[in-house]
């Protein structure tokens, strides 16, 4: 069964729910700006990510309050000082960084609030988060608004103009996914945490053509045993394993005096998780002889 709803006939706060609990999880910009005062703001935004290197943009969206139809002072400031800091939450912060979306009166200074240290930027006006483990400066280029109503989302164009990263996040001089420990926003009050057995790994498919799964014979493709990401990973290949690596792998004593598919399935299964994608699809290769 399937639920189909029409996004104009629900309540806005029900169709922000569907949204923000479908489309995650979402990075977090921690962005810090100031207003032609001089006051600094500090607020959290999932609907945030980078989307090109060259130039370095990044765009996020302070939407509009569905509840009173409010702009964010972060909005209302880098209209007046085009400029901000994308700080990145990891999760040594994500409580400080969730106070700091307390909806304070406009002057109040989140930093403060959230016990955050409040670093001298170079480039830009804001300060950064001395404690975020990468912060980019940025200049506001344009400032994109989808509409007046409540819920409604306003495109912040951020270009890249200094970066700043804590070393200890670093690995042979790159960012270290697995020392990072970064979050990101699901829907309602909750998370998700970026580190240990939440992390894997998939090879990507961009300088190497894989078979595709359609190339795979029809009994592997049906497997009772193997999941879609199984067959993924197995389409993945470049090239179907050869009558000697099928060989190979049937005389291993694992294998030898097994002759049921299915037994062979989960065993192949079993390898393709631990990594080893060619030997895996010569065990399935190996199975197509049996019913």
């Amino acid at each position: 069964m399937t639920k189909t709803i029409d996004p104009i006939a629900i309540p806005q706060p029900e169709l922000h729910a569907y949204l923000l609990s479908a489309v995650a999880p979402r990075p977090i910009c921690f962005a810090s700006t100031i207003d032609k005062e001089g006051n600094v703001n500090l607020s959290p935004f999932s609907f945030f990510n980078v989307f090109s290197s060259n130039p370095p943009i990044m765009i996020f969206s302070p939407a509009r309050s569905g509840r009173d139809n409010s702009l964010k002072h972060t909005h209302i400031n880098v209209k007046e000082v085009p400029e901000v800091v994308i700080n990145i939450v990891n999760y040594p912060i994500v409580e400080q960084m969730s106070l700091s979306s307390t909806a304070y009166d406009k002057g109040v200074n989140e930093f403060v609030k959230a016990g955050l240290t409040q670093v001298a930027s170079e480039k830009v006006k804001p300060p950064r988060v001395g404690e975020a483990p990468v912060a980019f400066e940025c200049s506001v280029t344009e400032v994109i608004e989808l509409a007046d109503t409540p819920g409604s989302g306003n495109l912040i164009l951020a270009k890249v103009e200094l970066i700043h990263i804590n070393e200890k996040y670093l690995t042979d001089d790159k960012l270290d996914t697995t020392k990072l420990d970064l979050v990101g926003r699901m829907g309602g009050s909750w998370y998700t945490r970026s580190s240990g057995d939440s992390l894997f790994e998939i090879p990507k498919p961009i300088r190497t053509k894989g078979i595709g799964v359609d190339a795979l014979p029809e009994n592997i493709r049906n497997s009772s045993v193997l999941t879609g990401n199984n067959l993924g990973r197995l389409g993945n290949v470049e090239e179907l394993p050869t009558l000697t690596e099928i060989e190979k792998v049937a005389d291993h004593e694992d294998i030898k005096d097994l002759t049921k598919k299915s037994e062979l399935h989960k065993i192949a299964k079993e390898v393709l998780e631990a990594g080893h994608t060619k030997q895996a699809l010569s065990i399935l290769m190996h199975a197509e002889k049996f019913n």
